[in-house]
């Protein structure tokens, strides 16, 4: 296990973030594997869910963790998360993206 990296204000893009997760702890999450993490990813969403019905200033380092979980998920996928949320969401119509989210109108 490597010891912390020294902190250095870097501003990164999603790609590099998501390689630089690779890069640090890929070797621990290939070994963990895929659902152990979703198992992981899921608890962070019920502390995130926590944090934010009960209002509680930690909601946004429960955003991070959700994230970090997800970015190990898709580094184990090889999905490419920046491309990917672009497509998906920025390059396609506003409408079309929305349409299957019923529940906004209620």
């Amino acid at each position: 296990m490597t010891s912390a990296w020294p902190h250095r204000e870097v501003k990164m893009d999603l790609a590099d973030i998501q390689e630089q997760i690779k890069v640090r702890y890929g070797t621990i999450d290939r070994a963990s594997g895929p659902l152990f993490l979703l198992s992981v990813l899921l608890e962070e969403c019920g502390e995130l869910a926590t944090a934010v019905r009960r209002q509680e200033a930690t909601a946004t380092e429960e955003v991070v963790d959700v994230i970090f979980c997800a970015l190990s998920i898709a580094n184990l996928l090889e999905a490419d998360v920046d491309r990917l949320l672009q497509e998906k969401y920025l390059q396609r119509a506003f409408d079309e993206v929305t349409q299957s989210w019923t529940d906004l109108s209620k």
